[in-house]
């Protein structure tokens, strides 16, 4: 076979094999978006939530005033703490020395990160309540903030509220 056609055959091989595994990220990106995954040291293995999953975890329901929009906002969703009590995370009175190093890491799917002292999101540590809300004032939250909002009540300003959630992930200050 000439050079020339060889040539042009592995780049057709290449340009085929390239956009087969663009089209599966494609896929394995938005399944994601539809799920919550919770990450923590190497010890504990990370969990993925579906919001079928998290719909089925008790709620709360928070009100907090957003300062963007002027209005007030009632959430319901499930508390952070709960999720991460689950995974064996020091809470409540083990919350204490060491445990206070820790904190957490909230992404969407677009990128934006917001931090967060692990005091500040145990409900015995904090007045606040920091939850993975999936509705608004009654109704699933919209495409563009949902299908997962992180929202924390006791900020003045919803800088830390992360739409999109994709992803919690607990780490520890060196």
């Amino acid at each position: 076979m000439p050079t020339g056609k060889l040539n042009f055959f592995l780049l057709v091989i290449l340009l085929f094999a390239s956009s087969a595994l663009f089209a599966q990220q494609g896929t394995t990106t938005a399944s994601a978006k539809d799920a919550l995954t919770l990450l923590t040291d190497s010890d504990h293995p990370s969990v993925v939530l579906s919001a079928a999953e998290l719909k089925a975890v008790p709620h709360i329901t928070v009100t907090i005033h957003n300062a963007h929009t002027n209005a007030d906002e009632t959430y319901s969703g499930v508390r952070v703490s709960d999720l991460l009590g689950k995974l064996g995370v020091p809470l409540g009175n083990e919350l204490r020395g060491k445990a206070l190093a820790h904190y957490i890491v909230a992404m969407g799917s677009d990128g934006y990160k917001a931090v967060l002292a692990l005091g500040e999101v145990d409900p015995s540590f904090h007045p606040g309540e920091v939850l993975v809300a999936d509705t608004i004032d009654g109704k699933p939250l919209d495409a563009h903030s949902g299908p997962l909002k992180l929202v924390v009540s006791e900020d003045k300003r919803p800088a830390r509220s992360v739409r999109n959630l994709v992803s919690i992930e607990l780490k520890e200050a060196q």
